[in-house]
């Protein structure tokens, strides 16, 4: 791979594909050619880089002629089409659908948990899902000095997870609720307007978990390389336009105190502790958008467990960022960065 790849983006149109070329740009990453690619409705939409427009194709397989690195925010269905295509003609792919996360083939990775894993790519990087990465990323200097046995995670999940339609919907519902006025939601199954609901995923008629929750459940296991922790999730739509929150409760194989969290959290990787107690100022979607960190806060003890091996935290992070786009170019600067 060259040191100044030839990079597409697929699904550049995206909330998420608009966040990739913003981090493109802010991290300096090289570039020699540009290819971005959506929709036949997208083709001839112009999108600027680096102080110049570069024109929008249509996404098709001939695209990937000669492309070093391929970037893909296009959902699942997409990537399952044309990511084969993309690697056939030598391009590494870095994935943000959950089409290949949990193929054993295939690498699934946060930059500040498993860098390692990249070098076992076969052609495709999984990104992981958003939630996964936000509840996960903080978690993960603990286990590694306290090893976290099992974790129970709630998500209030912004509308941006499910990409710009959805956060044009809320503002739209929002405006039509204030003013009185009926408006009939398209996007998401339920009125999103001062309301929260299940997360919009398939529920398993099984075990009565929906496909977000599973996700974070199979993908912590897999990323952590710890097939025995035990995880149990809720996910939940909130009307916020962008960032998402989680309540995580934990529980480790010792005794581990809020200053002892605190402490590791202070020096860890891609983090920033808010926890400003005497304030009652804690992580906030509305201080988390647009940051590259997640934010966590609300350290205390699990007053529920007497061993006091268990703490409660929660933690912020934009979905569009570190949840998405940062995560993806992270990967890529890693590719880059082992040549």
């Amino acid at each position: 791979m060259s040191r100044e790849p030839v990079v597409a983006v697929a699904g550049a149109t995206g909330a998420v594909g608009v966040e990739l070329l913003r981090c493109l740009e802010r991290r300096n990453f090289p570039v020699r050619e540009l290819r971005l690619l959506a929709s036949s409705r997208s083709k001839g939409k112009q999108l600027p880089f680096r102080g110049q427009p570069v024109t929008v194709d249509e996404l098709t397989e001939s695209q990937f002629e000669g492309v070093d690195i391929a970037f893909f925010s296009a959902g699942g269905k997409i990537s399952k089409a044309f990511v084969p295509k993309a690697v056939e003609r030598g391009a590494v792919v870095v994935d943000n659908s959950s089409a290949f996360r949990m193929d054993p083939q295939v690498p699934l990775v946060i930059p500040e948990i498993n860098p390692e894993a990249i070098r076992e790519h076969h052609g495709i990087i999984a990104n992981p899902n958003c939630s996964t990465i936000i509840a996960i990323t903080p978690l993960w200097p603990i286990h590694q000095v306290n090893r976290i046995r099992r974790l129970i995670v709630t998500t209030y999940q912004a509308a941006s997870g499910a990409g710009a339609a959805a956060m044009r919907e809320l503002i739209e519902s929002t405006h039509a609720y204030l003013h009185d006025k009926p408006y009939q939601p398209t996007i998401l199954p339920h009125p999103y307007a001062f309301n929260l609901f299940s997360h919009n995923s398939a529920i398993d008629a099984c075990t009565g978990y929906n496909e977000e929750e599973i996700k974070m459940i199979r993908e912590t296991a897999k990323i952590w390389n710890d097939p025995e922790v035990r995880v149990a999730a809720t996910c939940v739509r909130v009307p916020v336009l962008r960032a998402h929150s989680e309540s995580l409760v934990f529980e480790c194989e010792s005794p581990i105190t809020p200053d002892e969290v605190r402490a590791i959290i202070h020096h860890a990787p891609g983090v920033r502790l808010v926890d400003r107690v005497a304030e009652n100022y804690f992580p906030m979607p509305r201080d988390a958008s647009g940051q590259d960190d997640i934010l966590v806060g609300r350290i205390r003890r699990d007053l529920s467990d007497p061993s006091g091996r268990s703490i409660a935290l929660f933690v912020c992070g934009d979905q569009l960022l570190k949840g998405a786009a940062l995560n993806a170019v992270q990967i890529a600067e890693h590719l880059l960065s082992r040549q």
